[in-house]
Formats: C-alpha cells, sequence, structure tokens
C-alpha cells in the first residue's frame, strides 16, 4: 500500500497596493486539504464593467457569483466552484483560482497584482504543479498533485499567504519544492510544522496479504494494492496500510457539501473490518 509525502508550503506576499483598482482583501478555502469551494474580494477603484464581465466569465466557466456594492465605493465579489478533498483536486473546481483569474485583468499592481497573478494564472488547474515547475512523477507513487487550500490577502498585513497541500511522491522533498517556489514573487515560502514522507508497505507483507484475503472474500473482487494521496493514520505504523471503505463505483463526497456514504457501502465496510481483525488477532 502506497501513500505519498504530505507538506503544505505557504506563499507570503506583502499587502501593498498600487494600480487604478484596489484590492482590500481576498479569501477562500477553510482547510488546506479541501479544494476551496468559494473566493471572495473585496475590490474598489478603476473596474470597467465589471458586473457585465464578471456575468460572461461565470457563463464560460460553468460558475456562480455573488455581487454586492458596499458603503465607500467598495464592491464584493464571490466566485463559487466545488469543494473536494485535497488529495484530488482535480475532482473539484476551486472558486479562489478562478476569482483570482477573473481579477487579472483589472489594473492592479504591487503586491496585489503579484497574488492575482499568481493564485489565477500559475495556480488555475495546476493540480500536478506544472506551471509552478515542482511536477515529479514515481514509476510506483505515481505523480505529485497540488491543492491551493487557503488565501488570506488584507491590504494592511504585511504578510499574506497562499497555502500550498502538496502530496509528493519520492524522488522529490519538500526543500527541493520549496527552493523551486521561491522563484515565484514572493517574499518566502515557508514549510508546514508537520508534514508526512512517502510511506509503502509492500503487497507481500503478511498483514496485507490478509487484508487482501479478507476483502476478497467478503466482495467476489480481486484485492490489489492502491497509491493515495490523502493522509491517513495508517502511516504511524512502520507496516500500517489504509483500509478504507471505498468500493468500485463508489460516490466519493470526501470534504464536500453533504458528504455522505451509502448505509449499505457502511454495513458491508463492518463485516470486512469485523473479519479483518479477528483474523489479525488469530
Amino acid at each position: 500500500m502506497v501513500k505519498k509525502g504530505n507538506i503544505t508550503e505557504y506563499l507570503h506576499f506583502a499587502g501593498e497596493n498600487a494600480g487604478a483598482a484596489r484590492l482590500h482583501s481576498f479569501t477562500g478555502g477553510l482547510r488546506e486539504n479541501m479544494v476551496p469551494e468559494s473566493g471572495t474580494a473585496v475590490l474598489s477603484g478603476h473596474l470597467p464593467n465589471l458586473v457585465d464581465t464578471l456575468n460572461q466569465f461565470a457563463k464560460e466557466n460553468g460558475l456562480d457569483f455573488t455581487y454586492e456594492e458596499l458603503a465607500g465605493g467598495q464592491v464584493t465579489v464571490t466566485i463559487i466552484g466545488k469543494s473536494a478533498h485535497g488529495a484530488s483536486p482535480q475532482s473539484g473546481v476551486n472558486g479562489a483560482t478562478y476569482l483570482a483569474k477573473f481579477l487579472t485583468q483589472f489594473d492592479f499592481a504591487g503586491p496585489a497584482k503579484d497574488y492575482l497573478d499568481v493564485a489565477g494564472n500559475i495556480l488555475l488547474n495546476d493540480h500536478e504543479g506544472k506551471n509552478l515547475k515542482i511536477a515529479h512523477v514515481d514509476e510506483k507513487m505515481g505523480a505529485l498533485s497540488m491543492n491551493a487550500g487557503v488565501f488570506r490577502f488584507d491590504e494592511s498585513k504585511v504578510d499574506n499567504t497562499i497555502a500550498l497541500n502538496i502530496r509528493y511522491p519520492k524522488g522529490t522533498s519538500p526543500e527541493a519544492i520549496q527552493n523551486v517556489l521561491e522563484q515565484l514573487p514572493v517574499t518566502k515560502v515557508t514549510l508546514s510544522e508537520h508534514g508526512h514522507t512517502p510511506h509503502y508497505v509492500p503487497m507481500e507483507d503478511p498483514l496485507v496479504q490478509t487484508l487482501l484475503a479478507v476483502y476478497e472474500k467478503q466482495t467476489g473482487l480481486k484485492g490489489h494494492e492502491q497509491v493515495i494521496g490523502g493522509g491517513t493514520f495508517g502511516r504511524l505504523l512502520k507496516r500500517g496500510v489504509a483500509y478504507g471503505a471505498m468500493f468500485p463505483d463508489y460516490i466519493d463526497t470526501m470534504h464536500q457539501a453533504n458528504e455522505f456514504i451509502d448505509v449499505e457501502d457502511l454495513f458491508r465496510a463492518a463485516a470486512i473490518y469485523a473479519e479483518a481483525i479477528y483474523e489479525l488477532i488469530k
């Protein structure tokens, strides 16, 4: 069973604004391991045809949006996408990066412009880190994946961030990724305090063989090893593996609104776990 390494790297920006358009704030995302369902920006200044261009952009990309006029000539714009698990960012629609992409057409300048350019022109749909130049593929563990999970920009703050949650295979490292990210127009790049290195337990291991045998007996399906980017407690043990309840044709709603599991799948998983525990403690 194969688990990729897991690290969050933070891109840091100053908060100054210049230019005809002004970015007062930009927010998106709740957790680093979730695709942000939406992004919200508070703006002012020269924003020609804002509502018309926003409506056209949303239609072209299949997005929803809200728009509100505030006091003092400010406006709030929110673009709504779809949340998903950070280990599979391609399954979601990152509302924050789409909002940033939309805003890059206006005349922002300074660190605010850098923030929007990175978020909208580099991070948008860059699920394998190709635009970031951190893409890496291992023969067994597969490709690196990147989720731009949390966006926090406030013009009054000297330190604003974008959190990139990266699931990486063997052959690269958080430090190597950090060195590349530092080439972006950022003030610095920092690493999360905690991370996980890649973890692998081969199919030939007796523990894995037992688990696969129980799965095959209970389901009638052929068991096999699988590469995942998700963070599980299996990696806390030297021979630990993830043994989950996602069956073929399972509808994956992890980290989405109204997350659920079918009752029949829940019962089937319980039976598998019970027999697996029995076989392992005999």
